[in-house]
């Protein structure tokens, strides 16, 4: 197709691992997690995007571009590691001195803040703050409050009517900083969950509403001073912390960070070329990465990341209603194409199942494209098979449906868009695309309401799990119709693959759970609500002057580890 003609022709292919800069081996801390007397501390360090990612709320916000920023900003019981590599997927206390006690049948959870932490606005941190938050979560309707924390004691009655929440399963002594979690069913995975940001503790008068544009006060070694969504934000230390957990939320060693919004992707790379910024967000031009392998070798990086592309089909949507329909699209993606529009083999791969490469499950079988089929399928795909798509549509009555493609207004994903669009109009269909604000596109397509068909949709692991991929995006209680909050925007539910996802989230074998997974992972794709398309590995590009690169395998760069001095 001409779209791909004109990419390929734009993009280096000849990338090597040599290319790329090595992660330093210098320890960013100290034993003790400070930077106090380090040569490196101090300074502004530079950010840029083409736009926020929304609310400051970090009990509603589910943007990987504010979660990265929240975890230098705010804290909750327990957390991933602040450390590089396999070292940062292992949890560890936060607020609480230990990680929790659990009784035999998994239902009692205890624990004990540390003493003397304080709010970035000078209050201690109390029990009673942890018990407000975790009602708040529910009163202020958090994306995660029914598949995260549905399972403590009292939720269902605050997910009916959290106006009214008192959450009885959580409890807090504030003479003794005793905290005890009850839930009413087990839960394999609800220590990951506890380590989630919308589980962030707050302080008890938190109004309990979505705060929007106003910070909440921090407990990390940051606070947000300005927010505007047009136009930027600032950050400086936050003037009451102190290191209480040097693994779980060291110290910082720039002084302030100015994040601005508004350049595009191509500004983006020139300005930090130029040192004008020290890091950017925004997925980098496939036209310039070999720019950036042969001429900035040294300031390029590039991760590992648990997170990929996919096509979410709405199955309560002409013409997605059809497995036909949806099958046939999984058999004439040519996944090949979507990694050229990536940016090239070297930062993406094909992906024809839901789980990434490197989590427990993804070893499920391909079913769709080129000598696979649902009854022989493959162990890898091969390519697209346009003529049995074209047969599945013909069978389907769907030829000639009006389709209406979501995407966000980011360039990337707009590249995409236009393959996509092409390829269903050679299926038959007609099709127009419909760009959407980055800091809206997910509330938008997750909602019900908006009669979404098909969306073009990025996802990322809250924890390293395959239930952020299978359960969150596929579970029947994630589709909640009508709202922003609807993770499960193909409303998708069977019971037969609910059932294996619920037994491998119980299941404490990891060899049977990863089985469990994989069984799940096929039964949903035999379904066709999605198609996935590609892994994706991060590009990060920072300034010269930017030193002790550090990345963490959820948050990405850890801005409170790398100096600018």
């Amino acid at each position: 197709m001409s779209v791909l003609r004109a990419v390929a022709a734009g993009v280096l292919l000849s990338w090597t691992a040599g290319a790329w800069a090595a992660d330093p081996a210098s320890a960013a801390y100290d034993a003790t997690g400070e930077t106090r007397g380090s040569p490196h501390r101090g300074g502004t360090l530079r950010l840029t995007a083409d736009g926020s990612a929304g609310t400051l709320d970090p009990q509603i916000n589910y943007n990987t571009q504010y979660m990265q920023l929240f975890s230098c900003v705010y804290d909750q019981l327990v957390t991933y590691r602040k450390a590089r590599g396999r070292d940062g997927d292992t949890i560890v206390p936060d607020l609480v001195e230990a990680l929790p006690t659990v009784s035999p049948d998994g239902l009692t959870w205890t624990m004990r803040l540390r003493p003397n932490v304080l709010f970035s606005d000078g209050r201690t941190l109390r029990a009673q703050d942890v018990v407000a938050s975790f009602r708040r979560i529910f009163k202020v309707g958090s994306p995660t409050a029914k598949t995260y924390y549905g399972a403590i004691a009292g939720a269902d009655a605050c997910l009916d009517h959290p106006g009214t929440c008192t959450l009885p399963g959580v409890e807090g002594d504030d003479a003794t900083g005793a905290i005890t979690i009850r839930l009413s069913r087990p839960d394999g995975e609800f220590l990951q969950k506890l380590s989630f940001p919308h589980a962030t503790i707050l302080p008890a008068d938190t109004p309990t509403h979505d705060l929007g544009n106003t910070p909440a006060p921090t407990t990390g070694p940051y606070r947000i001073v300005s927010y505007d969504p047009n136009a930027g934000m600032m950050l400086d230390r936050n003037p009451h912390f102190h290191v209480f957990s040097a693994h779980a939320q060291p110290d910082g060693f720039v002084d302030a960070i100015d994040y601005r919004f508004g350049l595009s992707d191509e500004a983006q790379v020139s300005a930090v070329e130029r040192g004008v910024f020290d890091w950017m967000l925004d997925p980098k031009p496939a036209d310039r990465l070999g720019e950036l392998g042969a001429e900035h070798t040294a300031q390029t990086h590039i991760e590992r990341l648990f997170g990929m592309y996919y096509l979410s089909m709405n199955m309560h949507e002409k013409p997605f209603t059809s497995a036909l329909v949806r099958q046939a699209v999984n058999d004439a993606v040519d996944r090949h194409v979507m990694t050229i529009l990536a940016g090239g083999g070297a930062i993406a791969d094909p992906l024809c199942q839901m789980v990434p490469a490197g989590l427990p499950g993804s070893d499920a079988p391909c079913f769709y494209g080129r000598d696979a089929s649902l009854e022989h399928p493959r162990a890898a795909w091969a390519g697209p098979d346009m003529a049995r798509a074209r047969g599945l549509i013909a069978r389907s009555g769907e030829a000639g449906a009006h389709i209406t493609l979501v995407v966000s207004n980011r360039a990337s994903e707009l590249n995409m868009g236009v393959y996509i669009r092409n390829l269903l109009q050679s299926l038959g269909f007609v099709v127009d695309v419909r760009p959407v604000s980055e800091a809206l596109v997910l509330s938008y397509t997750q909602n019900s309401g908006n009669h979404i068909q098909i969306s073009l949709a990025r996802w990322f692991a809250d924890y390293p799990s395959a239930s952020n991929f299978l359960d969150d995006l596929f579970g029947c209680e994630n589709f909640v119709p009508n709202s922003d909050a609807s993770v499960n925007s193909s409303g998708f539910c069977d019971a037969h693959a609910q059932d294996l996802m619920t037994r491998a989230s119980l299941e404490h074998d990891p060899a049977r759970s990863a089985a469990l997974w994989a069984d799940a992972n096929a039964a949903i794709m035999r379904a066709a609500p999605a198609a996935p398309l590609i892994q994706m590995h991060l590009v990060d590009l920072v300034s010269a002057r930017l030193g002790n690169y550090f990345y963490t395998d959820l948050y990405h760069m850890l801005f409170s580890g790398v100096w600018v001095q």
